[in-house]
């Protein structure tokens, strides 16, 4: 534009989604263009056709997977190869394929692993930032393959999982050789109960029951049911390099304005930030009015991707409101040691207290005998009386680690074996999340989630023809899923207390997008003895395995 920064202000409004796709200036400068030359606001909005050939997509990739298992089941080499379609432009194409395998390949502790990736340009529309980054690939792959294995070895594949997991105080296998951001660096896993929420997972879910044949439905031989599991982790931020600041004031009725450069997307960071910081000051979190992602005013945040919101920008807030904090007692402690005789409101005490002696709760700053002072008291006597000064505080916080993430993704299928129809019937994840700040948001992100990879694993597919050109360009040949078509969602927390964060807590974002593709294969494959190595799992697809089974089976015979 050939404007100063300061002279350029950008206000978020509530805007819905991202998922990845505002990561892209795809026809921002374009309206900004327009806007200066006419003086005039300007909206410009794709036609149905333009946005799915004029946006990013997810990477299409083909994978190839080789392990090594000992007699005991236990794993000892591990290999994936990758060929990413970046499509036309290259944005995104180096990290979003070494993530594949930097989470997919870390899963089991495995003493040897190779991962060989190559990217390549395609006449077709750029691939971009997606939900899960790179990771749903990777564990459709790693996941159907693990499977396969189990089955053709006769193991359990729940006992085989657990027994080859990567446990806490192991090496994080892929972080000494690659990183999203800056150089690689060795980071230790510290927390991980993937398998207590396995095993909550498996009972809520009532998982393969032995006492009778799941897979028969009564009246109806035409259908069979199957059950499947998948293994997931992700990660939280990108560490040395994601930034998130935040400033916090006290005003005059002991209430807070609380300034965030972090963009709430219908994520619900907006609330979470605010309970962070009134868990931190002793008050409601009605008493936090934030204001979020006004270029203006705001505080730098590197912004809402990579799961790092809460981890980031909500290190970020608690620094911040514990720096307002120790104000708040040390201004709370005076105003309470110079009252007339130090009397109580209730007693008698001559003791001086300090400020860390002073806690924070239920809009007051209380002593340990029990005087208090309320919060506006200690706000109009800072900005009014002794010492007069505005307490308020603005910090950062930048994470030398990306602490996974870890989730069972179980799920429920009905396959019609005379079209190939695949009905999923319910979907179950069990998390380990590290500390839940807000149980209804989470488990919202994680039943969006899931319903967002339902379509990825089962429908939605974008055809090309042989010079690039799409083929189903909308959504009466792009079959998404309607909300009345959705299978029963659960979604179970094995809390956990992330030690490199002060509230405790891990990423949620991103990894329900990982698990419900390889969980509905390995369902459909547990169903009829078919597993479909490509999705979407499409009926024809489906079908079509039947049938070459089928044929095979003939031939053998």
């Amino acid at each position: 534009l050939g404007l100063p920064e300061k002279r350029i202000r950008v206000i978020k409004p509530r805007i819905g989604g991202g998922f990845g796709n505002k990561q892209e200036m795809m026809i921002e400068d374009a309206c900004a263009h327009l806007t200066i030359a006419t003086g005039r606001p300007v909206l410009m909005e794709y036609t149905r056709e333009e946005q799915f050939v004029s946006s990013t997509t997810r990477h299409p990739m083909i994978l190839k997977m080789r392990t090594g298992v000992k007699n005991d089941g236990t794993i000892v080499a591990h290999e994936m190869i990758v060929l990413s379609d970046t499509g036309a432009y290259g944005n995104h194409a180096l990290t979003v394929t070494g993530n594949t395998g930097h989470k997919a390949m870390s899963l089991y502790d495995v003493p040897n692993i190779r991962f060989h990736a190559r990217i390549v340009y395609t006449n077709k529309p750029s691939s971009g930032a997606y939900r899960g980054y790179g990771v749903p690939q990777g564990f459709f792959a790693a996941e159907t393959h693990i499977e396969r294995i189990c089955r053709e070895m006769g193991w359990d594949p729940l006992e085989f999982r657990l027994k080859n997991l990567v446990k806490a105080g192991a090496e994080h296998p892929m972080s000494k050789v690659w990183s999203e951001g800056r150089d690689a660096h060795g980071e230790v896993i510290q927390t991980n109960a993937l398998p207590e929420a396995a095993a909550q997972g498996a009972a809520a879910f009532n998982w393969r029951p032995s006492g009778w044949d799941y897979h028969v439905v009564p009246g109806k031989p035409h259908l069979r049911r199957g059950h499947g599991v998948a293994f997931v982790m992700q990660g939280t931020a990108i560490p040395y390099l994601d930034m998130g600041a935040a400033s916090i004031k006290m005003n005059d009725d002991g209430s807070f304005n609380l300034l965030v450069g972090a963009t709430d997307l219908g994520t619900g960071s907006d609330t979470v930030l605010a309970q962070m910081a009134a868990e931190v000051l002793g008050c409601p979190v009605e008493d936090i009015v934030v204001y979020s992602s006004d270029t203006d005013f705001t505080p730098f945040d590197k912004g809402a991707y990579a799961s790092s919101t809460t981890y980031i920008s909500g290190g970020a807030v608690v620094r911040a409101a514990e720096n307002v904090a120790e104000q708040i007692k040390r201004a709370a402690a005076a105003i309470l040691n110079a009252q007339e005789g130090h009397a109580s409101r209730n007693t008698h005490h001559t003791s001086r207290i300090t400020h860390r002696d002073i806690t924070l709760r239920n809009r007051q700053a209380i002593a340990p005998d029990g005087r208090f002072v309320t919060l506006e008291e200690v706000a109009l006597h800072s900005l009014h009386h002794a010492d007069q000064h505005q307490i308020m505080a603005v910090a950062s916080y930048i994470s030398p680690v990306s602490p996974p993430p870890f989730g069972a993704q179980f799920a429920e299928v009905l396959v019609d074996t005379e079209t190939g129809q695949v009905t999923v019937e319910r979907l179950l994840m069990a998390l380990d999340c590290g500390k839940i700040v807000n149980p209804l948001t989470a488990s919202g992100q994680i039943e969006g989630g899931m319903t967002q990879a339902l379509g990825y694993g089962v429908s939605e597919e974008m055809v090309f023809d042989e010079r690039g050109r799409c083929l189903n360009p909308r959504f009466d040949d792009y079959r998404v899923f309607r909300a009345d078509e959705m299978p029963r969602l659960e979604v179970l927390f094995v809390e956990t207390y992330e030690p490199s964060h002060p509230f405790g807590v891990k990423a949620v974002a991103e990894i329900p997008l990982d698990g419900v593709a390889p969980a509905v294969a390995n369902a459909v494959y547990d169903a009829v003895g078919v597993l479909i190595p490509s999705i979407p799992l499409t009926p024809e697809k489906v079908w079509r395995g039947m049938k070459t089974t089928e044929n095979l089976s003939r031939d053998e015979h």
